[in-house]
């Protein structure tokens, strides 16, 4: 019984620094830009190289 108290115990921790993960990652921007992400791949990144 004492080993089902550790591990939700442990569960529980580790959701709860997976939640403030989360949260600061949305305060600090990171998911604001949802249009390019789904368009980048059209764009070329480089001109290619022709031989001469």
């Amino acid at each position: 019984m004492a080993v089902m108290i550790l591990l939700i115990a442990f569960s529980l921790s580790i959701a709860t620094a997976f939640l403030i993960a989360f949260i600061v990652s949305t305060k600090s921007g990171q998911f604001d830009d949802v249009h390019t992400p789904s368009i980048r791949m059209l764009f070329e990144d480089e001109k290619p190289k022709t031989k001469k």
